[in-house]
């Protein structure tokens, strides 16, 4: 079994072709429509509102990142959204700009030597994923849903994991269901539950469970995490 192991920060990546994934899926019903109505919607009026206070976040941590370590302060990356369809996604950079210098998309593992200090205080809080909001704007992303994987990584899980692609079924999340309750990944195990609890989060999504897993998460940021329990 291979241990991969992710969050490269390649300021420039690689081309990659990605095609897009092919999923069965029964018709939705006119609850199911409404709900995704509903979660566009409040993605795209949240992601707008959000967008005010977070802006001049993300201008400082930017500005602080690049004054504090070689490279720009924000990097992209091509991940997989809904459906397998690839979109470019945008973090701010937390790793030094050689962290994948031999080319080869890593996981993030604990201790991370290629991680910064400010990086670290920026994963710690989330401030990374701020730049996502664009994501979501654009459509590509929505607030909630499983994390969308890199394309190099996500073709090894397929491998692996059986039913991995249905994951994909909904859009990418900033945060998700897996992400308030479980570590980031370092392993297949690790990965193959997480596809556990994403699958979990698609058959039973609501605007109630959105909600409430963007509650969570904020006091996930805030390390009160022992306030919230499985939902």
């Amino acid at each position: 079994m291979m241990n991969l192991t992710t969050t490269g920060n390649r300021v420039t990546p690689a081309t990659v072709v990605v095609k897009a994934v092919t999923i069965e899926t029964v018709p939705n019903s006119k609850s199911a429509i409404a709900g995704e109505r509903w979660k566009t919607a409040f993605d795209f009026t949240a992601a707008i509102i959000l967008m005010v206070p977070c802006l001049p976040v993300m201008w400082l941590a930017m500005w602080l990142t690049r004054m504090t370590s070689r490279g720009p302060g924000m990097y992209s990356q091509i991940r997989m959204g809904q459906f397998g369809k690839p979109f470019t996604i945008y973090k701010i950079r937390t790793m030094r700009i050689d962290a994948e210098k031999d080319g080869k998309p890593q996981w993030s593992k604990p201790g991370d030597t290629r991680i910064t200090r400010l990086g670290a205080i920026m994963r710690a809080l989330h401030i990374d994923e701020l730049p996502q909001l664009w994501n979501v704007l654009k459509g590509e992303m929505s607030l909630v849903g499983p994390r969308p994987e890199r394309p190099e990584i996500a073709a090894n899980l397929r491998k692996e994991i059986h039913g991995y692609d249905r994951r994909l079924e909904v859009k990418p999340g900033i945060t998700g269901y897996a992400q308030i309750h479980l570590s980031p990944d370092e392993t297949i195990e690790c990965v193959r539950l997480k596809l556990a609890y994403d699958r979990y989060y698609i058959r039973h999504a609501s605007p109630m469970r959105d909600l409430s897993i963007l509650l969570c998460t904020v006091l996930k940021v805030l390390g009160l995490r022992k306030l919230y329990r499985r939902m």
